[in-house]
């Protein structure tokens, strides 16, 4: 069944590389919405993310892009927000108490952080040659998982016994990081975590790399 709150005719469309984690969020955050919405895969390799039309929707020339409708939003987080924020009445996957709300966001941090940095840095060099240090992105990642997963110990997400936009955040990178070289066998709770979110109804995986 469509999300209710969707009331358009045309279903939202999703500027993406199949291979990205930041663009799987925001289409993990679509399927789990259940919103009707199309990818359009951006010609990465061939500069496409470059070009004057895709710089008019996104000034820094990155995936993803959503466009709702002409509501035009660029960055992975700020499309999590805004989808949550729209499209979710309860406000379960966005809470709206300041003390949830904050706790959220610092989930969004770490995504941006040390997420970044690590389980996504140690990929982007396997898979893409990224100019990154990958033995010092491997000791990101590692030091990561060695406090998300005794703070996991009790809980089911990251925010509490609700997924939110936090989990969503994180799972991508964090999941696929074993094609960049991490370890996450020792981490059983975070694989506990990610096993919760590959069970919740609507859940997409991410495309897996043909190198890893």
């Amino acid at each position: 069944m469509t999300n209710p709150s969707y009331t358009n005719a045309n279903p939202i469309k999703l500027y993406w590389f199949p291979l990205s984690g930041h663009a799987h969020r925001a289409q993990l955050m679509l399927s789990l919405l259940d919103l009707p919405h199309e990818l359009i895969t951006v010609d990465l390799a061939g500069g496409e993310q470059k070009t004057p039309e895709f710089l008019a929707d996104h000034p820094f020339g990155q995936v993803p892009v959503l466009d709702d409708n002409g509501v035009k939003v660029w960055d992975s987080n700020a499309i999590l927000v805004y989808l949550a924020a729209k499209y979710d009445p309860a406000r379960t996957w966005l809470p709206e108490a300041p003390e949830k709300a904050a706790d959220v966001q610092k989930w969004l941090s770490v995504a941006a952080g040390p997420i970044f940095n690590g389980p996504c840095a140690v990929r982007l060099v396997k898979l893409f040659n990224a100019d990154f240090d990958h033995t010092r992105a491997l000791k990101v990642a590692d030091d990561l998982f060695k406090i998300m997963d005794p703070f996991l110990k009790g809980r089911n997400f990251l925010t509490g016994d609700e997924p939110t936009i936090a989990d969503v955040a994180a799972y991508s990178y964090i999941a696929h990081s074993p094609e960049g070289g991490a370890n996450l066998s020792p981490y059983g709770e975070i694989n506990t975590w990610l096993e919760r979110i590959e069970a919740l109804p609507g859940f997409v995986g991410m495309q897996k790399s043909p190198a890893a």
